[in-house]
């Protein structure tokens, strides 16, 4: 499922022809790799929620003209995310539990989905949600459409056109962007309960000395995280001490623990077959690193509830002059042998 307004996706969406062999579904490409690589005893394949053509990442050539931006709107405003969500619930509840679900899909708001499933079948205060993203995915549409009006008003390089109608009088509406907010509205996990690992998005200090409303409310939905316990580990703490991340999951004491990763985490360097490419990630050995890490949480003794692998774009996912030149789908299955199969993963020099 593949909601995205951007631009750059509508252009990417409409300009597919038939020629271009592209499957559309990351599930299909991940799972070549479980196939080829894992015993069949240690895995089960469940199947996937139907989505409807026009709304994949890779629609029909037939279809494009459906693929618009006013049908995106109008699916995001009309709480369609939410819609699927709910039914990846209900497939986790029916189809999968109490086994450990593994999700491979495009929308991360569908993360929000799996995860309600999951407090329902356990208790909420006994697990933890750990996501690994460069965004924090928590601002509702109010948020961000008053921080674009900002811009759009203060500075004369905004990228933002103030004549564009859906820049205005948006619903708040459960998406990729907000589905955090809503579990913490919820109460679908409790907020100290929540690791938000990787995070680029995180506004610098000069930001929070803007007066204006539109960006206090915009800045206030990061502060009220960490001021109501989410603990937020950016790229740059990252950086600066691995021992970091090592020390935020010693924190971990619920007996399970939901693990989702953006694969976002590494665009630009690791990957470029990611939706969101406008924070360069980190390069494919520290995503390693990262999952060692929450396997060796797991070694530890705090259980795997379950897992996803999210934000894939099948239009740059393998793409360049040789199929192996983007790595995008083999990293994925490499986090899934890591820390669903505790795989030890051999590390290059960086």
């Amino acid at each position: 499922m593949d909601p995205d307004e951007r631009d750059e996706s509508l252009r990417e969406k409409t300009c597919l022809s038939t020629s271009d062999r592209l499957s559309g579904d990351p599930y299909s490409a991940v799972m070549q790799y479980v196939h080829n690589e894992i015993g069949g005893y240690l895995w089960d394949e469940r199947g996937s929620i139907e989505v409807p053509p026009w709304l994949s990442p890779v629609p029909p050539v037939s279809l494009q003209r459906d693929a618009l931006l006013e049908n995106i709107v109008r699916f995001i405003d009309g709480d369609g995310c939410l819609d699927f969500a709910q039914s990846v619930s209900k497939f986790v509840e029916e189809c999968i539990l109490p086994q450990i679900p593994c999700m491979i899909a495009v929308d991360h708001s569908l993360t929000g989905g799996a995860f309600a499933s999951l407090v329902g079948f356990y208790k909420p205060d006994d697990i933890s949600l750990i996501i690994v993203d460069s965004h924090v995915d928590s601002l509702p549409t109010s948020a961000m459409s008053g921080a674009i009006q900002y811009d759009m008003a203060t500075n004369p390089n905004s990228v933002y056109d103030p004549a564009d109608p859906f820049l205005r009088n948006r619903p708040d509406s459960y998406n990729a962007s907000s589905f955090i907010y809503y579990l913490l509205e919820e109460g679908l996990i409790d907020p100290r309960n929540l690791y938000l690992v990787g995070v680029s998005d995180y506004p610098p200090k000069k930001a929070f000395r803007i007066k204006d409303g539109r960006i206090k409310h915009y800045l206030d939905c990061y502060s009220s995280l960490k001021r109501n316990g989410v603990k937020i580990l950016t790229k740059k703490d990252l950086s600066l001490s691995p021992a970091t991340l090592t020390n935020l999951i010693g924190r971990v004491k619920t007996p399970y623990v939901y693990i989702s990763i953006d694969m976002d985490i590494g665009a630009r360097n690791a990957l470029n077959g990611v939706r969101f490419r406008n924070y360069q990630g980190i390069n494919e050995n520290q995503i390693y690193r990262i999952a060692m890490s929450l396997r060796e949480m797991i070694d530890q003794g705090v259980r795997l509830a379950g897992m996803d692998l999210m934000e894939f774009n099948p239009r740059r996912a393998n793409s360049g002059n040789m199929p192996s030149d983007d790595h995008t789908y083999l990293i994925a299955f490499n986090l899934i042998k890591i820390i669903c199969f505790s795989e030890k993963y051999p590390f290059c020099a960086d």
